[in-house]
């Protein structure tokens, strides 16, 4: 039994009290200048820090469609174990990624609000929040501190820090600031962002360092020795550099909320409403200073906020009550909707928000796989106890899904759920890689609209708790939910959308039956002993017939033509027409050759197509004697059942089926059967 005192000590001795005074540095204006003479990095503005932060997880180089890509794999959250990974959007992330490289280079992109703009459950909020978090770690690591300053006032014990936690070298004077800045650039010539001193002090620091400059008669490096430094954390939580403004009631909000307000209460004590030392610098845009500030639903805004808006991202400044302009170092990102984001397109007076924003799509997950990914995030064996989630049922969920957001193809030759596979890397007859990029070209909306991932995650719980006395949820089970919530779907807008909707479930039924036929099939002729004899027999007509030969009996011991019926009956289960099979036969032979001479030894798996034909071939000489479609009518006999269980075993063993729903799905296919719908 775990002691009070046991865990206590645990703790005790895997505290590292080095780091915490790493993160809690403090030391004078001096020992600080030392601090960006060693590492001048410390200095960097907030789009420098947030670029290099990404670029710190590292970046991977694929390919795809012949083009080669980047995926950023900060975006996979590997810190907090893929918790916020956002799977796919790899558009949305280069660009994401590119803005701040800009901006961090002083292109002109930090002058603009990044705007993140797509359907709901596209996951801009979590794309924000990564960043976010991201920056809360980085500031804690030794690459991405940061520090502020504070006061020293005669007979105060407190330092009276920063309010927005700014950069200590605003005490530089302007008309120094530049030969200071190249001695520091001078002495790292190789630094990725040169070292340069922008932005006044804030109110609050302006008026205490007036103050003292008056105390000590003018005399800079007197005031400055009374200057504290310290090492600074982001933090949501904490409200340092790290800020979130979310639209409410416009009654109950006004832009105090983003710029600070009067302290009332020390109006008295200060004597004036614009003493800064009376006012709370504590608005969004105050307390992420030197960080980020997420903007939720930033297009519901009312138009008052919006000026500030406009100011903090074009100037870098904000303006706080009964005070001048005061300068910000902070990415702004907002997020919106479609229909918002249309109100500002037809919106005239909203025309200077619109040439301040960069849009960045971000659409829904246009890839099946990466859409799976999604939902077994949350729906895994880790997460789901007590309930087995049969083979498929994700899947279906996710390609449904998927549906609902493409496009009809403009080739009439090209289906919708085949132009599905094609955007997952699937390989069609007759489509290129350079098909499948003029697809993508031909869209025009594609991803923006169609079933919100958040819907299908609501619908597989409800499968989760709809059936208490199942072991396991099935594709039908989960594509059901699917159905009956779509009546009442909020952001179904008309019945031929509902319709429509509908009709992809079926399509996604139809496929689902094609996938679990097939695995049932090579269930039953799962048996290798009877593969490795029907491919011995195969070969060896084969051989006897591409070289003019007889084949022996093996049980007469007569010589006898080679058996045309055996071989034509395995060839047509791959649709090798009558005339082509003399070259598919030679075909054969030039392989099994070829391995003969590299001293290797035939395996019939290796070959796709020969293991597909005999994997046919041997389920239509096993069906009937399995007698599957008895299940149907619940009659088999001890021999049947004993043949059922061991293809029933294999469905286990190699598809992830558990008893419950490899039953399922057999009895499934053996209904199939009983209606004669079955096709090799």
């Amino acid at each position: 039994m775990a002691k009070g005192s046991d865990i206590v000590a645990l703790l005790t001795e895997r505290q590292n009290l080095e780091q915490f005074r790493k993160k809690n540095w403090q030391g004078s204006f001096l020992e600080y200048l030392d601090l960006v003479a060693e590492n001048p990095l410390i200095v960097r503005n907030a789009f420098q820090r947030c670029y290099d932060m990404i670029m710190g997880y590292g970046v991977e180089q694929y390919e795809e469609s012949r083009e080669l890509r980047t995926h950023y794999k900060f975006f996979d959250d590997p810190v907090d174990g893929g918790r916020d990974a956002i799977f796919g959007l790899r558009d949305a992330q280069i660009q994401l990624v590119n803005a701040l490289k800009s901006a961090a280079n002083g292109y002109g992109i930090e002058k603009r609000v990044l705007l993140l703009h797509g359907p709901v459950g596209s996951s801009k909020s979590t794309m924000a929040r990564l960043l976010k978090k991201g920056l809360e770690r980085y500031s804690a690591q030794d690459d991405g501190a940061l520090y502020s300053l504070g006061w020293v006032v005669p007979g105060d014990d407190n330092v009276h820090w920063c309010p927005m936690n700014e950069e200590p070298l605003h005490l530089i004077p302007d008309a120094h600031r530049a030969e200071v800045a190249a001695r520091f650039n001078t002495d790292a010539p190789h630094l990725r962002y040169p070292v340069k001193i922008t932005g006044d002090l804030c109110p609050f620091c302006r008026f205490m360092f007036n103050e003292a400059l008056h105390q000590k008669g003018g005399d800079w490096g007197s005031v400055v020795k009374d200057v504290r430094v310290r090492r600074i954390l982001l933090s949501e939580q904490d409200r340092v550099g790290i800020g979130t403004f979310q639209p409410k009631d416009e009654k109950n909000q006004d832009s105090t909320e983003l710029t600070g307000d009067i302290n009332y209460r020390k109006i008295a004590e200060y004597g004036t409403d614009s003493d800064p030392r009376a006012f709370n610098f504590d608005g969004e845009f105050n307390v992420a200073n030197r960080g980020i500030v997420e903007f939720i639903e930033v297009l519901k805004l009312d138009v008052a906020f919006l000026y500030d808006l406009l100011g903090a991202s074009q100037e870098h400044k904000v303006k706080p009550k009964k005070f001048a302009q005061t300068d910000i170092d902070e990415v702004i990102l907002g997020h919106t909707n479609e229909p918002e984001y249309r109100r500002l397109q037809n919106n005239e007076f909203m025309e200077a928000l619109r040439d301040r924003t960069v849009k960045i799509d971000v659409p829904y997950v246009t890839r099946l796989s990466d859409e799976i990914k999604i939902y077994e995030k949350d729906y895994n064996s880790e997460r789901v106890k007590g309930k087995h989630i049969a083979p498929h049922t994700i899947e279906m969920a996710a390609m449904w899904a998927i549906l609902t957001r493409l496009e009809e193809p403009k080739n009439a030759n090209l289906t919708l759920m085949q132009k599905l596979k094609l955007y997952d890397g699937k390989t069609l007859p007759g489509f290129t890689e350079e098909n499948v990029k003029e697809l993508k070209t031909q869209t025009k909306r594609e991803g923006m609209l169609g079933i919100s991932p958040r819907y299908v995650q609501d619908k597989i719980s409800n499968a989760l708790v709809a059936h208490p006395d199942a072991t396991s949820i099935n594709p039908f089970m989960v594509l059901n939910e699917l159905e009956t919530g779509l009546k009442n779907h909020s952001l179904i807008t008309s019945e031929e959308q509902r319709d429509h909707y509908r009709e992809l479930l079926e399509v996604v039924k139809e496929e689902y039956e094609n996938i679990v036929k097939n695995e049932v099939q090579r269930a039953i002729a799962a048996d290798e002993d009877a593969m490795q004899r029907l491919c011995a027999n195969y070969i060896d007509n084969v051989k006897a017939y591409t070289q003019r030969e007889k084949v022996k009996n093996k049980f007469t011991g007569q010589y006898e033509e080679p058996d045309e019926r055996l071989m034509r009956s395995i060839e047509e289960k791959i649709d090798i027409p009558d005339s082509r099979k003399d070259d598919f036969r030679r075909e054969i032979m030039n392989y099994i050759g070829a391995l003969s001479i590299d001293g290797k030894k035939f395996d019939y798996k290796t070959n796709e197509r020969l293991y597909k034909a005999l994997q046919l071939k041997l389920f239509e000489d096993q069906k009937d004697s399995i007698k599957l479609t008895s299940l149907v009518s619940n009659v088999i006999d001890q021999d049947t059942q004993e043949k059922i269980d061991v293809v029933k075993g294999r469905l286990i063993r190699d598809y992830g089926y558990d008893d419950e729903s490899a039953t399922d799905v057999l009895n499934f296919v053996a209904s199939i059967f009983a209606r004669g719908d079955v096709k090799n």
